[in-house]
């Protein structure tokens, strides 16, 4: 009786470790989508040797998590990343630059491992305040550099107000996480009065301070969002199909700076189909998805292969490649549907189109709060890969992936039902 006490007792402890160690490794997770790129290239490593070893003791312990097993995105990424990995067989890239770009597609994992590792209400909880923490320094030293403060350790000309990475990146993640912290806030995990002044300051700098373009239209899909919540269910509708007019009217009237990095986008699409003229950033990006569009024209069923977009396209522009394209072989075309149709064909941007859809449909399972900021932030996906490789590039592919990892596990344990149903849980019961 005593060694079974005693063996009990252990397991327990044993458990109780293990459940510590996951909380911390969660919430280093959480805090690093604030700080640069080194560091979340640390927590996704820790994460993937941890998950790797959490699925192998499942697989031993013949247990499963049943919450996980019932998102559709799951399966659905597990998918995408098997086509990814299929076209390693036939693309056309060389072999280092095509494993470079599937490691690149390869971050969408973390969204399920993450998802995995959160166990309890608890978990999910100390994560999104390490998450809230992080993004509050970031928003504080973002301000500090522009009022002038020195601080010390930080990289140079990376532009006004951008504490690290780029000020796309920057203005995306705060247009973002404005929604997220003003959505979040009835779950008590922060005032609503720091919520509304984060979200307030937040998109001060979105509009006012940084210069990305993309981020307004992440930032106004946000408050079209939030505006058609806060009405009345019958007259949600009308206002969805008034966002548009919202976005204009916000462009139109907002500060002079707005309407002229707006004004600009039309003159370099002007200028582009005139003079064919790729020196403006708007004239690349047309002649990028121009050599995409062509490049998927070629091989629409299976694609090119993960990673030869370069290679591609760099064939189809011909003697100037090298100067439209750069000497290196990992561009992309600054839009993920296309970067996604010239290496899987088609099936890439229908793929990619519905994994949004999937994601937001598992949101739509969980409370409202956990749903209106999940939906938040995988529309503040779809719209920046309009015009970015938002999933491809490193720092805000790292931050989307690991902000809807903490909203789905949010999402899954918030009701404290239980991560794994197994032999030990049945016994348990009986």
């Amino acid at each position: 009786m005593n060694l079974l006490s005693h063996t009990a007792d252990t397991r327990l402890a044993t458990t109780r470790d293990s459940w510590q160690f996951r909380r911390v490794l969660v919430c280093f997770l959480a805090l690093s989508a604030s700080l640069p790129i080194a560091w979340i290239s640390l927590g996704k490593l820790l994460l993937f040797i941890v998950a790797l070893a959490l699925f192998v003791a499942g697989l031993i312990q013949q247990r499963r998590d049943a919450a996980l097993h019932k998102l559709r995105s799951t399966r659905l990424l597990l998918l995408i990343l098997l086509l990814f990995s299929l076209s390693l067989f036939w693309t056309s890239a060389d072999p280092d630059t095509a494993l470079m770009a599937f490691v690149k597609h390869g971050k969408l994992l973390a969204i399920v491992l993450l998802a995995s590792l959160i166990r309890s209400p608890r978990d999910a909880h100390a994560a999104l305040l390490a998450f809230a923490i992080g993004q509050l320094c970031l928003l504080l030293v973002s301000w500090a550099l522009v009022a002038g403060l020195p601080i010390r350790h930080l990289p140079a000309n990376l532009g006004r107000g951008v504490v690290f990475s780029s000020y796309l990146d920057q203005s995306i993640i705060f247009a973002t996480s404005a929604a997220v912290f003003w959505h979040l806030h009835p779950l008590k995990l922060w005032p609503r009065w720091l919520a509304a002044l984060f979200a307030l300051a937040a998109l001060t700098s979105v509009f006012l301070v940084l210069i990305g373009r993309t981020a307004y239209f992440v930032a106004i899909a946000m408050l079209a969002l939030a505006a058609t919540w806060a009405l009345p269910p019958k007259l949600r509708r009308a206002a969805l199909l008034g966002a548009p007019l919202m976005a204009v009217a916000v462009l139109l009237a907002g500060p002079a700076h707005v309407q002229q990095r707006v004004t600009l986008i039309y003159s370099d699409i002007q200028s582009y189909s005139d003079k064919a003229d790729i020196s403006t950033s708007s004239g690349w990006r047309l002649n990028a998805w121009r050599r995409s569009v062509q490049a998927i024209a070629e091989n629409p069923l299976a694609g090119h292969g993960v990673g030869a977009w370069t290679s591609t396209v760099k064939r189809l522009e011909g003697k100037a490649a090298t100067q439209v394209f750069g000497a290196g072989r990992s561009s992309n075309p600054h839009q993920e549907y296309l970067l996604w149709g010239v290496e899987l064909g088609v099936a890439g941007v229908v793929l990619l189109v519905l994994l949004h859809i999937a994601l937001a449909r598992d949101f739509s399972g969980f409370t409202e709060p956990v749903y209106r900021a999940g939906v938040s932030a995988v529309v503040a996906l779809g719209v920046a890969c309009l015009f970015n490789s938002t999933i491809y590039d490193g720092q805000i592919g790292d931050y989307f992936c690991l902000l809807i990892g903490l909203l789905l596990g949010l999402g899954l344990r918030a009701d404290g039902s239980p991560a794994h149903r197994g032999p030990e849980l049945r016994a348990t019961a009986a």
